[in-house]
C-alpha cells in the first residue's frame, strides 16, 4: 500500500520525513520507558504484535520489492548477507553489554552490568533502525510513494526497545539529557538514512537496489528471532502467538488495501 504525502516537500524532503517519523518511535517508547512503570507483559505484548507487523512488512514489501527489482540471486545475496550482518555485530555489542536489552523482560541486570551499557544498547537500536530507514527511502523510487505498511511496522517494532532501553539507561544512573540525547540523535540519523535511500539508491542499478532491500529484511528478521520474538513469549506466554498472529494480519490487510 503506498501512501503519498500531499505538500510542498520534495520527494527526497518526504522520504527524510517518514524515517525520522518511524525512528521517532524509539524517542516515544524512551519517554515511556523513563517517566512510566510500564508492566512487562504489556512490553512483551507490544513487542509481539510489532514482530508480526514486521514479518509481513519484510516478506511482502522488502522481498517482494528486491525479487521484482533484481531477481532471486540479488535478492537472496542480500537477504543471507543483512542476517550474517546483524548477527555479527549482535556478537560484539553482546560483548560490550547490549546483551541487556535482550534480557531486560526477563532479569534486572546489577548495577555493576548496566554501567557502560547504554550506549552499546543505544547502538544496536541503531544497528536495527539504518537498513530499516535505507529500506524506506528505496520504496519511494518507484513514483515516490513510501510503504505506509512498512513505516507502521518499523514505528511499532521502535517502541519496545526505545522503552526498554531508556529504563535500563536509567537504572544505571544515566542523566535525562544523556538518555534522551541518544535518542534523539539515533530519530535523526533514520531520517538521513531514509533520504540517503532515496536520493543515492535511485540512481543505482536494480540488482543494487534488490541487495539493499534484501539486507534490510535479512537484518530485521534475524533481529526478531534474535531479541523481540523471544521476549515476546518469555513474558507473553500463550498470549504471544495470538498477538504475532495479528500483528502480521495487520500489516497484510495494509499492504494489500490499496
Amino acid at each position: 500500500m503506498g501512501i503519498r504525502c500531499y505538500s510542498l516537500m520534495s520527494e527526497w524532503l518526504e522520504a527524510g520525513f517518514w524515517g525520522l517519523l518511524s525512528g521517532s518511535a524509539l524517542i516515544v517508547g524512551a519517554l515511556m520507558g523513563y517517566f512510566f512503570s510500564i508492566p512487562q507483559k504489556t512490553i512483551a505484548l507490544i513487542m509481539g504484535f510489532g514482530a508480526g507487523v514486521l514479518i509481513s512488512a519484510l516478506a511482502f514489501d522488502l522481498m517482494d520489492e528486491a525479487f521484482s527489482q533484481g531477481g532471486f540471486l540479488a535478492s537472496a545475496s542480500g537477504f543471507l548477507a543483512g542476517g550474517g550482518i546483524y548477527s555479527i555485530a549482535n556478537y560484539f555489542l553482546d560483548k560490550k553489554g547490549a546483551k541487556h536489552r535482550k534480557r531486560s523482560l526477563n532479569q534486572q541486570p546489577s548495577e555493576s552490568d548496566q554501567k557502560g551499557s547504554g550506549l552499546a544498547i543505544a547502538l544496536g537500536a541503531l544497528l536495527d533502525g539504518i537498513p530499516e530507514a535505507i529500506a524506506i527511502g528505496v520504496s519511494m523510487i518507484e513514483g515516490g510513494a513510501v510503504s505506509i505498511a512498512t513505516v507502521l511496522a518499523i514505528f511499532i517494532s521502535n517502541i519496545p526497545e526505545g522503552l526498554s532501553s531508556s529504563s535500563g539507561m536509567k537504572n544505571a544512573g544515566r542523566s535525562r539529557v544523556f538518555v534522551f540525547s541518544i535518542w534523539i540523535g539515533i530519530a535523526l540519523i533514520t531520517g538521513i538514512a531514509s533520504l540517503v535511500g532515496y536520493t543515492v539508491f535511485s540512481h543505482l542499478s536494480p540488482e543494487v537496489i534488490a541487495v539493499t532491500l534484501g539486507i534490510a529484511a535479512g537484518a530485521i528478521l534475524a533481529m526478531l528471532a534474535d531479541t523481540m520474538m523471544p521476549e515476546a513469549f518469555e513474558k507473553g506466554h500463550n498470549l504471544a502467538g495470538i498477538i504475532t498472529v495479528l500483528g502480521f494480519l495487520t500489516s497484510f490487510l495494509l499492504s494489500k488495501l490499496g
